[in-house]
């Protein structure tokens, strides 16, 4: 063995190690236009407060939807009933303020332990079986817990629901019914930091660990990745994003009731990802705003229709591609590009 070969193949690995290590920092730092997406939200709460509702609800949407994307997007998880988490954690934050401790913040955290516990406890269950199989576990658990709600009447107020106070966060800025403005920025914050911590999660080792498991579990345990345990991790986290998602529509309407759980939920989230896009993270939030303007619009122009709208807009995303679509537009530009570059150059 000639001198020297141990100390380079020791040295090797940790060249690799750091160009990694650099190549993940560079990922992680904020580019301008994400800086201006999450500007722009927030004007848009200080310049239209008469609309701060429907912001409001965009917000806990796009986390909601942020949270199917941790598992879809980045772990190639299917879900159908991500309801249930959203479910638990809204009933949590209830509960809790029905009890007389109506502080948001210790409502938020609670309803995002309870649903992580609940994802922690169900998780076992994604690691057998194909696809379908992932798809009846999510659903079964989701309404196994709306049952359980609705027969559980005394705790969770059964069909009627609950309806309760809650204190402004931080003891100074109201967030019900006078102070929809104040719970949109609530909304914001929570998303906005849940935000942050996703995507550097995305863009650290366990997220690229993640992306070898969406594209191939079997070789990706060939190569030493624990699959179980990190599949099971990140359920764990997107759990507890949902928990904090219902959390959120709990403290900000003050009503909770059964139809938290319902499959629409989970199939209104799961199209709100395919508008916008899974595994990018920002996908969830975009589809959310596009979901919900777009049902708002058209339920306002044909009450008796807009669902018929709404599936047709979808037919024709999927069968003619995401990709496509926003192709139009760059080929636009590009067919003009040149002419006024020959035009600038007379």
């Amino acid at each position: 063995m000639p001198v020297g070969s141990g100390a380079m193949s020791a040295a090797q690995p940790s060249a690799t190690a750091q160009r990694l290590a650099a190549h993940l920092n560079r990922r992680a730092c904020w580019r301008w236009p994400e800086i201006l997406f999450w500007l722009a939200i927030l004007a848009v709460i200080f310049a239209a407060p008469s609309r701060a509702a429907i912001i409001n609800e965009v917000l806990i949407a796009g986390l909601f939807a942020l949270s199917l994307d941790l598992i879809l997007g980045l772990a190639g998880i299917v879900s159908l009933g991500h309801a249930a988490f959203f479910g638990l954690g809204a009933y949590a934050a209830a509960i809790l303020a029905s009890k007389g401790v109506a502080d948001p913040t210790l409502g938020l955290v609670l309803g995002a332990a309870v649903a992580a516990v609940a994802g922690l406890a169900t998780a076992p269950l994604l690691l057998r079986g194909a696809d379908l199989t992932r798809l009846m576990v999510t659903l079964g658990v989701s309404l196994m817990l709306g049952e359980l709600a609705n027969r559980n009447g005394w705790l969770t107020g059964g069909a009627d629901g609950l309806n309760f106070s809650i204190a402004p966060v931080l003891g100074l800025f109201p967030i019900g019914f006078t102070g929809q403005r104040n719970a949109a920025l609530y909304s914001f914050a929570v998303l906005f930091i849940l935000f942050a911590i996703a995507r550097r999660l995305a863009q650290s080792p366990f997220g690229l660990a993640l992306a070898a498991i969406r594209e191939n579990r079997l070789r990706a345990g060939a190569l030493g990745i624990d699959t179980s345990r990190r599949i099971i991790a990140i359920y764990v986290v997107a759990a507890a994003y949902a928990g904090a998602a219902g959390a959120l529509l709990a403290q900000t309407t003050q009503i909770v009731s059964l139809d938290l759980f319902d499959f629409h939920r989970s199939a209104d989230v799961m199209l709100m990802l395919i508008i916008g896009g899974a595994g990018y993270l920002y996908g969830g939030l975009i589809g959310a705003a596009a979901f919900i303007v777009l049902r708002d619009v058209i339920s306002a122009a044909t009450p008796e229709y807009w669902e018929f709208w709404i599936g047709l807009a979808l037919v024709i995303l999927v069968l003619a591609g995401r990709e496509r679509i926003g192709e139009a537009p760059r080929r636009l530009i590009a067919l003009f590009a040149p002419r006024a570059a020959r035009r600038g150059v007379a």
